[in-house]
């Protein structure tokens, strides 16, 4: 498992989930850990594209992927939003979480 610190460059795109991949491999994590606050505003408005964007690459390249952290302003504005988290939640490619203990029940445990 690899946990990216909550200071940092923000993911917005594709590419920016690549380069996270490519340290993932580097460390030999099947899982990488975003803080919810690392990802740019769009990735929560589905609309924009790039949840699926990032989701695709992660997909595509073996990697888990989790979102931890307080996701409630983005699941009260949307329920577009709400279905993605709870339909992404009952999969192994991604998971969104709200703390660490959550995290090791829903995602590390997870093949």
């Amino acid at each position: 498992m690899m946990e990216c610190a909550t200071e940092g460059d923000l993911v917005r795109s594709g590419q920016d989930a690549i380069d996270l991949i490519s340290e993932a491999h580097r460390h030999q994590a099947a899982l990488v850990v975003i803080p919810a606050e690392r990802l740019s505003d769009d990735f929560f408005r589905l609309k924009t594209g790039v949840a699926g964007e990032i989701v695709q690459k992660v997909v595509t390249h073996g990697v888990r992927l989790a979102i931890r952290g307080d996701l409630s302003r983005y699941l009260n504005k949307s329920s577009s939003f709400r279905d993605f988290v709870r339909e992404s939640n009952k999969g192994t490619a991604l998971c969104f979480v709200t703390n660490a203990d959550e995290l090791r029940q829903r995602c590390v445990n997870r093949s």
